[in-house]
């Protein structure tokens, strides 16, 4: 039985066509707009995103830090209030568990995002893991999630609240912010290469904020957008997704994260393991087709007739008007420029190593 998120609604009233996903069921895309027109607008003035069906996680006690440190791959002795940092969680394996966003609220204060399909599966990793004085707590439901991103977020957001409000600097967060009158957790970051801001507030003020971040944003071009913008905007901007480009058996440095893992910190869970892997003999490589075709994932990528890797996502991109993939390819054939095949549906579509991310905007 699929959850709904509190904007399920107002989704149905703006014309989304629904479907299941991660548990939930969400817009793929709005009868008005569809993926391209909501990819475009995003990347040309503003969308509006429901994320909702992300899950959060609160993390305190006098031993909140040490266990982050040993449960996660990425360094957090060092960040000041507000600040927010990506890492991975691995396994004893040194495989990806999932992939979040810590935040730092305040001394041993922490409020965690995680992917929606894994909300369970991490929360629950995280208690079978602790030690000493910390309490996790989910309070993904207690929570909405909005994502207003594009060249016009900013402008868009300044229409509804007040400089104190909004984060000065990109990974960064005002926890006690009010957008539109509503209190809510101000948040620099996104998921689709662009500049914005995420919107974390009470799950009955969800609809209100909805409302009046599109009423704002109007002039501007702000269109709410679905699944479909948000899987291509990813793509774009060369953004990992669990369960493609990362999953219990593939590590972070072989997919391209090793920013995110601090191997010179004492210890911490699946540590041994990347150690023991050595130089990643696999590597996640940008393909852009050259051939024609459009390529997605779990495709058999292929040198000279051998298989050599597998596509791990791929679509046509609306902004650059090609088709790319990412993939996971023996390293020995990861340099830019390297002409390879990718199988689709039993025919051979030529495509070239590109560096990554396909798209970066300007600063």
């Amino acid at each position: 039985m699929e959850l709904k998120t509190p904007l399920y609604d107002a989704h149905v009233k703006a014309g989304g066509k629904i479907v299941p996903f991660a548990g939930f069921l969400l817009p793929v895309q709005y009868e008005k707009t569809g993926v391209i027109k909501e990819h475009m607008a995003v990347r040309t003035q503003a969308g509006l995103f429901d994320v909702s069906h992300m899950g959060e996680v609160l993390c305190k006690g006098k031993d909140a830090l040490a266990n982050l440190q040993k449960i996660l791959t990425n360094n957090f002795d060092n960040m000041v209030d507000g600040q927010a940092r990506y890492s991975l969680m691995c396994n004893e394996k040194g495989g990806v568990v999932d992939d979040l966003i810590v935040y730092k609220k305040g001394e041993n204060d922490y409020f965690i995002v995680v992917n929606a399909a894994n909300r369970e599966k991490d929360f629950n990793w995280m208690l079978e893991h602790k030690f000493g004085d910390v309490e996790f707590t989910n309070v993904s439901d207690d929570y909405a999630q909005l994502a207003l991103q594009g060249p016009k977020a900013m402008e868009i957001l300044r229409k509804l609240t007040k400089e104190e409000s909004i984060p000065q600097k990109y990974y960064h967060a005002v926890f006690n912010g009010e957008v539109a009158g509503i209190p809510c957790i101000v948040s620099k970051t996104g998921y689709t290469g662009e500049d914005g801001v995420e919107l974390y507030l009470e799950s009955k003020y969800a609809e209100q904020m909805w409302n009046k971040l599109l009423e704002a944003g109007a002039e501007e071009g702000l269109v709410p957008c679905g699944l479909g913008a948000r899987d291509t905007l990813r793509m774009e901007a060369a953004m990992p997704l669990y369960g493609h480009e990362m999953n219990d058996d593939i590590s972070p440095l072989e997919t391209g994260l090793k920013f995110a893992v601090k191997m010179d910190k004492p210890d911490f869970i699946g540590k041994a393991a990347i150690e023991a892997k050595g130089e990643p003999k696999i590597k996640r490589v940008g393909l852009k087709v050259v051939g024609r075709g459009v390529i997605r994932e779990e495709q058999d990528v292929l040198a000279d007739g051998k298989v050599i890797g597998h596509t791990t996502s791929g679509t046509h991109c609306p902004y650059l008007d090609y088709p790319v993939g990412m993939a996971l390819i023996d390293a020995k054939y990861s340099e830019l420029g390297t002409k390879l095949e990718v199988e689709v549906r039993g025919r051979k579509v030529e495509v070239e190593v590109v560096a990554l991310p396909f798209y970066k905007r300007d600063k």
